[in-house]
């Protein structure tokens, strides 16, 4: 069963800055722009080590450059280690009040060729690792945490963090409020440990890191004589998968490039009953997001798609992406984009860069898990887990023993 094991944190001094100017989001989710106004905020903000940029100047690499500024933050006191090996206790509440609470600690790789441990649950499109693994290499540091789904019951109640004021406490630029505590009593400790032993490990969110990390464990390995060390785990926050933890969201489809004059509407038909539903605006879109239905939107109309008998009985069709990307292969040649939200859909129609949305819904934890025990991946981009853990709330470094 999975392995779950405190370490020695380094963490942001409270005399750097708040803590709000030197944390980042995830390194997958920040635009070109957001880099330069995260770099903007603090000279030390995480992201500088997360997504670093070569000095052409000085001849140093990305990765030169991350590690150079990695190891003086350390050397000037910016960030510091914490004095036991600890787990990390975190909590995400959004504006509307939801908190999905998990613990940060260091996650055991599964080794080769058993997979019973840590379970990924989507299938990933094709992706450069090397970067990642450059930049593990040059740091020899976990800079940004996975995210793990325990399906043991009762992880959540193994450790409650808000008998103590947290060590970092900031709210992100989208509202959601971000507070760490430090664990370190030692039966507490256990305790977590076990509970997260005594089921498998889904992964929400970092399916690439993980293999970044597996890469970077079957090298040292390698040149270590095959023998075990900090390689052996990665940083992860573990979240119990339960309804009343996990926000999920859909990731929805626009398309472009099929012929000019192409009629998508008849050719879904196919497919799907369709049925208009007015025009796409504000107050349709809502409508249709209250039904919970699979929806189109094209040429400024929005449609309901009900699938026919035939399709939806086929296997994994009960998720709408193994749906759709079934309907899209039969469509004519034409380019996918996915987008996370409905407004982030409907943009991209408004500025040309799509031709229609297909505005799937979201999957449950139900169905989470029960493609988990089934052993079965979801499509790619079938789940989009929010709020997204900051980077910088904590680090784990592998040289620190």
């Amino acid at each position: 069963m999975p392995r779950f094991e405190p370490f020695r944190g380094l963490r942001y001094r409270p005399a750097t800055a708040p803590i709000a100017q030197v944390i980042a989001p995830p390194y997958d989710v920040i635009s070109s722009a957001e880099r330069v106004h995260l770099a903007s905020r603090h000279q030390a903000n995480a992201v500088l080590v997360e997504l670093p940029e070569a000095d052409l100047s000085a001849g140093r690499d990305r990765y030169a450059v991350a590690t150079d500024l990695f190891t003086r933050w350390q050397g000037q006191g910016i960030i510091g280690a914490e004095p036991e090996h600890s787990l990390y206790p975190y909590r995400m509440t959004d504006s509307s009040g939801h908190a999905t609470t998990g613990v940060i600690g260091a996650l055991g790789l599964s080794e080769p060729g058993d997979e019973s441990d840590i379970l990924p649950h989507e299938q990933t499109l094709p992706k450069p690792k090397s970067d990642r693994l450059d930049l593990l290499r040059a740091t020899r540091a976990n800079l940004s945490p996975i995210w793990g789904l325990s399906m043991a019951a009762g992880v959540t109640a193994t450790f409650d963090p808000t008998d103590d004021e947290p060590v970092a406490d900031a709210y992100d630029d989208d509202g959601v409020r971000h507070q760490l505590w430090v664990l370190s009593d030692a039966d507490a400790v256990a305790a977590v440990g076990a509970a997260v032993a005594r089921a498998p490990v889904v992964l929400a969110d970092g399916h690439h890191r993980y293999e970044t990390a597996r890469a970077y464990q079957a090298e040292m390995r390698e040149a270590n004589g095959g023998r075990p060390g900090p390689y052996d785990l990665v940083m992860a926050l573990v979240v119990e998968l339960s309804e009343d933890q996990l926000t999920v969201g859909a990731i929805h489809r626009t398309i472009s490039g099929l012929p000019e004059g192409f009629d998508l509407v008849g050719a879904l038909s196919a497919w799907f009953d369709v049925v208009r539903a007015g025009a796409a605006d504000a107050r349709t879109l809502g409508a249709l997001a209250d039904s919970s239905s699979l929806a189109l939107v094209t040429g400024g109309r929005a449609y309901l798609l009900l699938p026919h008998a035939e399709l939806h009985e086929q296997p994994g069709n009960d998720l709408d992406s193994n749906l759709i990307a079934g309907v899209l292969d039969s469509l004519p040649p034409h380019d996918v984009m996915h987008r996370h939200s409905v407004a982030e859909a409907m943009e991209a129609l408004e500025h040309g860069e799509g031709q229609a949305a297909f505005l799937l819904r979201p999957v449950t934890v139900k169905q989470i898990e029960e493609w988990a025990n089934e052993r079965r991946r979801m499509p790619p981009k079938t789940t989009y887990f929010s709020p997204k853990p900051r980077t910088g709330m904590v680090f784990r470094s592998l040289d620190l023993p």
